[in-house]
């Protein structure tokens, strides 16, 4: 008798900022996914919130408007152009796990996981708290803090509070960088080395979120790391990447640097000595657990000059597209782009839903 497949909802698209770079994500991951295993169903969520279900066959990235449906970036089977517009529970129907490749607000920040748990669907990921703290900048360094592992200098804005004190501004000084709290992919980021400058960068960032994060710029190598966790449980890091700006006139990672110039190179595995690899990889890990993190994460960390270490960022899903670190970082490791895929999905359904 034939096994029956597992079948898996791909969701991506999402009502964020970074609903396109979902969309590229997910293009990705239906390429890589092994057929031969999984069942896939993509499920597109406009930005307008709107659930759509495609084919399942082929993974193709498309432009639609059906109608009075809004416009979607949609992964549908090769000539095919109809969309079928569900409700999420109709989407999700017969489906095994889900695979949510959202970026962002509504989908990585604990909104979807807190939907997948109400319909007792495994998923792939960090759970409703680790996913809400990750995707918050400012409760990210309060936890990281706590557990002991250095976090740099910032100040927070919320929305009753229009700028920084001059205390604050002492504190933080020059240069800073103004950033949405609950956003990511680098949108609505500003670089201020004036403090004339802060007001705009404040408004910009507030086009996003309300809250906003200003953090002093730290001064060292930007490195990433990797977390994985396996269907028994055990939790490793990645090799890590460095990422080198080289462009001219390029000073710092912004979105454009991330998607759109050519304007990086990568270190895979990043230049470190071994000793200093060994730390930030284990530092990797404390960080995942200091947020009770499941499935994935990519932790983000300045290397100073003499090796000290600061934790910069987590994220709960990281970028999946042709060029995203993540799975190359794991390549190198030894797990290949299926083999991540096959485990993260088979990590997410011994896990199951509930209580951790």
């Amino acid at each position: 008798m034939t096994q029956r497949k597992t079948r898996v909802a791909v969701v991506f698209g999402g009502r964020s900022t970074e609903h396109t770079v979902s969309c590229v994500s997910a293009g990705s991951v239906l390429s890589h996914i092994d057929r031969d295993r999984f069942e896939v169903v993509p499920v597109g969520i406009t930005q307008q919130g709107a659930w759509v279900v495609g084919g399942s066959e082929t993974a193709h990235s498309l432009e639609i408007r059906d109608g009075n449906m809004p416009t979607v970036a949609a992964l549908v089977p090769a000539g095919e152009t109809a969309l079928v517009p569900v409700q999420p529970g109709e989407a999700l129907d017969g489906v095994d796990v889900v695979f949510p490749v959202l970026h962002g607000a509504w989908g990585e920040d604990g909104t979807v996981q807190g939907l997948l748990e109400l319909a007792d669907l495994p998923y792939v990921g960090p759970g409703v708290l680790a996913s809400a703290v990750a995707m918050d900048k400012v409760f990210t360094k309060t936890l990281l803090a706590a557990a002991g592992l250095p976090v740099g200098t910032y100040a927070v804005l919320r929305r009753d509070q229009e700028t920084l004190s001059a205390d604050e501004r002492e504190r933080l000084g020059l240069p800073v960088f103004v950033k949405p709290a609950r956003a990511g992919s680098s949108v609505g980021i500003s670089r201020v080395t004036d403090w004339a400058e802060l007001d705009e960068a404040i408004d910009l960032a507030r086009r996003t979120d309300p809250k906003v994060i200003v953090e002093s710029a730290v001064s060292g190598r930007e490195i990433e790391c990797g977390v994985l966790e396996f269907p028994d449980g055990r939790v490793e890091s990645s090799l890590p990447a460095e990422l080198r700006l080289v462009g001219d006139g390029v000073e710092w990672y912004d979105f454009d640097a991330k998607y759109v110039d050519d304007v990086c190179e990568f270190d895979i595995p990043a230049k470190l000595d071994d000793d200093l690899s060994a730390e930030l990889r284990a530092m990797a890990v404390t960080a995942f657990r200091a947020l009770d993190c499941q499935g994935l994460s990519r932790v983000d960390f300045f290397v100073g000059d003499g090796g000290e270490l600061v934790v910069n960022e987590i994220n709960t899903m990281p970028g999946f597209t042709p060029i995203s670190m993540f799975p190359r970082m794991w390549a190198e490791t030894g797990v290949d782009y299926p083999e991540l895929i096959s485990t993260l999905v088979d990590t997410a359904v011994a896990r199951g839903t509930g209580l951790r």
